[in-house]
């Protein structure tokens, strides 16, 4: 359990009898989408927080959805990553408009690609124009080096000149990934943890060595669909090495508000650093008024304002959430990817519910 989590006030008799909106959305996605378990945790104004489940844990057994269980993460891993690139211009050792070539000489070279004429800017915000090279996994299920991955982006074609447009590419976090360990001289894994998992206290949060398939805490299985006739199959043990340092991460709903809430509150990054993640562009792929900053997402709030989180996306998981200014967090997960845009939609607006209540 975290420290500080308190438990819910007394209720009166009147708030008592109302149902609790977030626990009715949850339901919602499990017996109206037919998703296998949801899981959230709510932070309010003060402080307090409550957390949720509905469904099963694992289908073969029927046991119960663990309290507050580990998941994988999925692209949330991106806004780690981006912090400690912030972290690393704050103290002088990467520029932000400073070329991919400058800690990466000749790497990235392709049609229509140059890293002599793409920036770490571009490469956080997504507007550098790079493939995504998990268009191009198919089914490899296997362990993956991070140049491998560059590798298989850099055979096709650059989809636009860089700082032209915005589309969203896994490629520039995982190029985000090796320039943090060229600077440094560590791990990736390592700058992950003493920067940010050990700082700010999240227990709960990994980075999954090499070969390491499991998720070791109490989980909720994964599950994923072939096709949408397809039976649900349990994904919970896999390599998540193609995600690396856009996708690899394992954490839960409630270390991912303390996460985005410290993040928010300046604990992670000097003023100017943290003025420069909240600086976006048009995002509309991921939704009516979303915007993209450098590594962090803004959706606007059915109650006015916004809320600033990424979300994930990974076979067997589906993360969304973030925070408001005020200290209001919220982060919901489900075990399942939704099978549609309406159902992604439902369980976006179960966050809205969490954050306007």
């Amino acid at each position: 359990m975290m420290t500080g989590v308190l438990a819910p006030p007394a209720a009166s008799a009147a708030a008592r009898a109302r149902p609790d909106t977030v626990q009715q959305g949850l339901s919602a996605l499990v017996h109206t989408d037919g998703l296998p378990a949801a899981l959230a945790s709510v932070k309010d104004r003060k402080g307090r927080t409550r957390t949720y489940t509905a469904g099963v844990g694992d289908l073969a057994t029927g046991s119960k959805v663990p309290r507050d269980g580990q998941v994988r993460i999925g692209s949330n891993t991106k806004v780690f990553t981006a912090v400690v690139v912030l972290q690393l211009v704050s103290e002088g050792k990467i520029g932000l408009d400073a070329t991919v070539d400058t800690y990466l000489p000749g790497l990235v070279r392709g049609d229509g690609i140059d890293g002599r004429h793409l920036t770490v800017r571009q490469l956080l915000q997504h507007t550098s124009g790079l493939p995504n090279y998990t268009a191009y996994l198919g089914d490899d299920v296997r362990y993956f080096e991070p140049r491998e991955l560059v590798d298989i982006a850099l055979q096709h074609k650059a989809d636009f000149a860089p700082g032209t447009k915005w589309e969203y590419s896994n490629t520039n976090y995982v190029l985000a990934g090796l320039i943090i360990q060229k600077v440094t001289g560590r791990p990736l894994t390592e700058e992950l943890d003493r920067r940010i998992i050990q700082r700010i206290g999240l227990r709960h949060t990994s980075f999954p060595a090499p070969g390491d398939r499991t998720i070791r805490e109490p989980h909720p299985h994964g599950y994923h669909r072939d096709s949408a006739a397809a039976p649900l199959r349990d994904v919970t043990v896999m390599d998540p090495s193609w995600g690396w340092a856009a996708g690899q991460m394992i954490s839960t709903n409630s270390d991912l508000n303390r996460f985005f809430t410290a993040l928010l509150a300046g604990r992670l990054l000097p003023a100017a650093q943290l003025a420069q993640m909240r600086t976006t562009v048009p995002a509309a792929y991921l939704g009516p008024g979303a915007r993209y900053g450098l590594g962090i997402v803004s959706r606007p709030l059915s109650c006015g304002g916004v809320y600033w989180g990424h979300g994930g996306s990974i076979p067997g998981y589906e993360t969304r959430g973030g925070a408001t200014d005020d200290g209001r967090a919220a982060n919901i997960a489900v075990t399942v990817q939704p099978p549609d845009k309406a159902a992604m939609k439902r369980a976006e607006r179960v966050v809205d519910t969490a954050l306007c209540r």
